[in-house]
């Protein structure tokens, strides 16, 4: 790399991890370009994402992507200094296909590959929007597939899981209520539209792993299976009474008892690990009633709150980009031409 480019390094990144195929061109913490193509209405049908649908997706998405994204960018793909790229987790078939593209530029351009975690990726699209990560960091990460409680002490090295789910998480949550109540898939854009004709206190679903007992054992864990139950419970028993059911209102409380418990968690870790910065990432972001409790609780217990706009929140490349940015900048060496395509890395393996 030349010295010209060593503090503000030029990486093209590549996300394929579910059902988006993401090429974005990042110039040191700048977007300078970016192409997206969603597999999700071919999804639709089946109620969730078709790993061998989505797979197919990307190899016919990548080269129009990257395309697009180099046009957008104003740069050819030699003028890149690193290539990143998402080599877990996600689904194994759609990781491959990125991590295999990214393997075939780095060969023929002769450039550096970074592997990194999709997870890790998510906090770092912050930087695009807000600059340089306060270290430390919480980072609350709730998509169709993750939920998860973080510590960030360097983002592009130093990653440690305070808490995950253990069984659904929010999004897949979402996904099936919307299924019960007649939403389309994704679940959960529609629900959210509903939600805001409802009212959020109109039942009292359950708070999963906030008990006592609970809070002792997974004290920043997730837990959103009851909760999907229980809405598919208190619908069933209106339709068998053969009572109307009141969409809005449930879509409203099923909400805010999941944003109340990411939310309260969250914060929780914050102020226990006397750690001053919330960052919250992931497709669930979109969701209204998670955003607006994060700040009231947040400003309320004295915490800085940083949230990147909806369109670097979900999957996207402009986050792999970004967080093979700081690697590049950080000097860590690239990874392996070996590197695999990992559908379990776990999140403190920030590169691969």
């Amino acid at each position: 790399m030349s010295d010209a480019t060593t503090d503000e390094p030029l990486v093209l990144g590549i996300e394929s991890s579910c059902d988006e195929t993401g090429v974005a061109f990042v110039r040191g913490t700048t977007l300078v370009g970016d192409a997206l193509a969603s597999s999700v209405d071919e999804h639709a049908r089946f109620g969730g994402v078709v790993p061998e649908v989505a797979s197919r997706a990307h190899l016919e998405s990548m080269i129009p992507m990257l395309e697009r994204a180099s046009a957008e960018a104003g740069h050819r793909l030699d003028d890149v200094d690193a290539i990143a790229v998402t080599s877990g987790p996600g689904l194994a078939g759609a990781l491959m296909v990125g991590v295999a593209s990214a393997k075939a530029l780095a060969l023929c351009l002769d450039k550096p590959l970074y592997g990194v975690n999709h997870l890790a990726a998510h906090v770092c699209a912050d930087v695009l929007d807000h600059g340089p990560l306060p270290e430390p960091t919480v980072a609350l990460l709730v998509s169709g597939g993750h939920t998860n409680l973080l510590v960030v002490r360097d983002i592009a090295s130093d990653v440690e899981e305070l808490g995950s789910t253990i069984d659904d998480a929010a999004g897949e949550a979402y996904d099936k209520v919307a299924r019960v109540l007649g939403l389309p898939y994704p679940g959960g854009p529609h629900i959210d539209r509903a939600a805001r004709e409802g009212d959020p206190e109109a039942i009292a679903f359950p708070r999963g792993l906030t008990s006592r007992k609970d809070m002792e054992r997974h004290r920043f864990d997730y837990s959103f299976s009851g909760l999907k139950t229980a809405v598919v419970r208190w619908v069933e028993a209106r339709e068998r009474a053969g009572e109307p059911v009141p969409v809005a209102d449930v879509a409203a409380s099923f909400s805010h008892a999941v944003a109340d418990v990411l939310t309260r968690k969250a914060v929780l870790a914050c102020t226990e690990l006397g750690i001053s910065d919330l960052q919250i990432g992931g497709g669930v972001t979109a969701n209204t009633q998670l955003r607006e409790l994060a700040e009231k609780r947040c400003a309320e217990a004295g915490i800085r709150l940083r949230v990147p706009r909806i369109r670097l929140c979900t999957d996207n490349g402009a986050m792999v980009a970004a967080l093979g940015s700081q690697m590049v900048m950080r000097g860590l060496p690239p990874s392996d031409l070996a590197l695999p395509a990992d559908s379990s890395l776990p999140v403190s393996s920030v590169q691969a």
